[in-house]
């Protein structure tokens, strides 16, 4: 059936907007935001986290995690990055495609913008990200899409392809950390092709890691759904965090899946552009090696 966009409640919120397809829906929040609070089969489990003491909640002075899929910007600084998207939303929409643009940031002078197009069937959807400069000098910053997930699943990514010494002897991709990271933890599993995380609400340390990869993707499986984001990397173009295209971390309450655009030198008055193309798939649980792994990503990417 063809894309239906309506103006619905949801979460508390009276002003939300739903993108459906008769198989999938998107809910984006129009009373805070931009945001993309649910990504789901009709009727199914939200794929994102949400916050139940946040939802429907607006105005506040501050950021609030609040849940499902949001804009930052990267490096990661306080207060640049926090800025709160606690403000009404504009809305528009045109034929299939869904335009929620946030109100300029008053710490920061910018202005983000989430487009949202999904497939006329299937679960496909294309989230364009922007990023506005509209202070009078340039800034520099990167893209960070973060997608939050709903707790108790599995986060996965690949390594860009493997090689043989000593037919390749330059390195191929950095593999990032960060103070807090420690790869003994027992979420971490690591393999010869993909890179492992598990969300646990019994371990309280969070844990993060990074690397790139030209075509950079990642996963999550929670109980029979399995949700795919994808994004193209630059190879050439400088990206933040010692070169990271791509992000996973996760913390008691939820696994963030993320990816980086480029740094840029936004000049005045201009505006970025980086896409991501998700995709739910009924999976059962994968075997958690790189064979098994290889068989899932054969019939998602």
């Amino acid at each position: 059936m063809p894309v239906e966009i309506s103006k619905t409640a949801w979460g508390g919120w009276p002003n939300c907007w739903r993108v459906a397809n008769g198989e999938v829906e998107v809910i984006v929040t129009a009373d805070v935001g931009p945001r993309l609070i649910r990504y789901a089969y009709i009727n199914g489990p939200n794929a994102f986290y949400e916050n139940t003491a946040e939802l429907g909640q607006s105005g506040e002075p501050d950021f609030r995690v609040r849940g499902g899929h949001r804009l930052w910007t990267a490096p990661e600084q306080y207060p640049r990055t926090y800025a709160a998207d606690n403000f009404p939303v504009d809305v528009r929409t045109q034929g299939a495609l869904l335009e929620a643009t946030g109100p300029v940031e008053g710490n920061t002078g910018l202005r983000k913008q989430l487009l949202v197009r999904m497939a006329q069937a299937g679960s496909a959807v294309t989230v364009i990200h922007r990023i506005e400069n509209t202070l009078p000098w340039p800034v520099e910053l990167s893209p960070w899409t973060v997608t939050m997930m709903a707790p108790g699943g599995i986060g996965f990514t690949g390594f860009p392809p493997r090689g043989t010494h000593p037919e390749q002897l330059s390195p191929t991709n950095p593999l990032v950390m960060w103070a807090f990271t420690n790869f003994a933890d027992p979420r971490w599993t690591f393999l010869e092709r993909y890179l492992v995380l598990r969300q646990d609400a019994a371990r309280p340390s969070p844990q993060k890691a990074g690397l790139f990869n030209e075509k950079t993707w990642g996963a999550y499986w929670r109980d029979g759904l399995l949700f795919v984001k994808r994004a193209n990397a630059e190879p050439g173009r400088t990206y933040p965090d010692f070169g990271c295209s791509f992000e996973i971390w996760t913390n008691p309450t939820t696994l963030e899946l993320e990816t980086l655009g480029p740094l840029t030198k936004l000049e005045p008055g201009a505006m970025l552009e980086h896409a991501e193309r998700w995709t739910l798939h009924h999976t059962p649980e994968p075997t958690w090696t790189d064979a098994g792994l290889d068989a899932v990503t054969a019939s998602v990417l």
